[in-house]
């Protein structure tokens, strides 16, 4: 096996429907500029409130990704 170096970023998602969903839409967004990533780790969830009333969801995440060369 190889050696390896790896770069941890954060991201933040948004979903109006789900955590899942804002998480599955950082990492989507990430992988249109990065190559490699391997993990994403929940770090954390909270909601956006108006009114009392749930508007969305916001999940921050812990994103590796594999650097080249």
């Amino acid at each position: 096996m190889e050696n390896s170096t790896y770069k941890i970023i954060e991201l933040v998602g948004f979903s109006e429907k789900s955590w899942e969903d804002a998480a599955r839409e950082a990492v989507s967004t990430a992988s249109k500029t990065l190559r490699n990533i391997r993990v994403a780790e929940v770090k954390e969830m909270d909601l956006r409130l108006k009114d009392n009333q749930i508007m969305g969801y916001r999940v921050k995440l812990k994103v590796s990704f594999k650097l080249e060369g």
